[in-house]
């Protein structure tokens, strides 16, 4: 579902990104690592808000390395979900299906089945700026659900919540990613709330991905000193 082969990115100031990625259709994988590493650049360049300099971005079989965003199979969930506080509840969801989304007929049927999906029913005519957190984060998930594409970024989505909050949603998403065989990549700075949410962990160290695995070998068992140090865990 989602190959990167060579990819390589180049920043302003020497800092350079280098990524071999592979994920199989329907995999949960969790993106961990300290903080300027490289997750949300892996996140971009799949998604296409960043062209890279070298490599092949191929999602679904297809060479996607110079596709404009909304020409891939993809969908993404920030952590400042990226909503528009003017409008309602209806359009910031339907904004998902198009910028010529219209409240009536199948586009209105698809964003009102989407909010029921993730515990919104009723709230189409909410202003945004209403929204609790959480309630928020549940309705950028709904524009990525309207959106129908089997590839799911999450970028951060849980820092801005609480705990019961954080919670809710894993289990919300976890639920929506089982049921549609989404392939799904989740960056977090707490990878321990990630236990029930993805099968696998990849570790991001100095720009490149320096350790992949189950879940609970990469937070426990793992040999990689870096990984190590940035979980906390003393050598042995």
């Amino acid at each position: 579902m989602i190959e990167l082969r060579g990819v390589q990115l180049d920043l302003p100031g020497g800092a350079r990104f280098t990524y071999d990625l592979s994920v199989a259709t329907g995999v949960s994988l969790g993106v961990i690592g300290p903080s300027g590493a490289g997750k949300s650049t892996l996140l971009h360049l799949i998604a296409g808000f960043l062209q890279p300099v070298a490599g092949i971005v191929e999602l679904e079989g297809v060479d996607h390395s110079r596709s404009d965003p909304s020409q891939r199979p993809v969908s993404m969930v920030f952590q400042a979900n990226n909503l528009f506080d003017h409008l309602d509840v209806a359009t910031n969801v339907g904004l998902g299906i198009g910028p010529a989304f219209k409240k009536s007929g199948d586009d209105l049927g698809k964003v009102v089945d989407a909010l029921d999906r993730v515990g919104l029913g009723g709230f189409e005519g909410r202003r945004v700026s209403s929204l609790s957190g959480g309630e928020a984060q549940r309705v950028a998930l709904a524009r990525a659900l309207v959106r129908d594409r089997p590839i799911l970024l999450l970028d951060e989505p849980f820092a801005a919540l609480g705990p019961s909050m954080r919670r809710d949603f894993t289990q919300l998403v976890s639920t929506m990613q089982k049921e549609k065989q989404l392939t799904m990549l989740t960056v977090s700075h707490t990878p321990q709330e990630l236990t029930d949410l993805c099968d696998e962990l990849a570790f991001i160290n100095d720009g490149t991905i320096t350790a992949r695995g189950p879940v609970e070998t990469m937070l426990n068992g793992s040999d990689n000193s870096d990984l190590r140090d940035y979980l906390g865990h003393p050598a042995d």
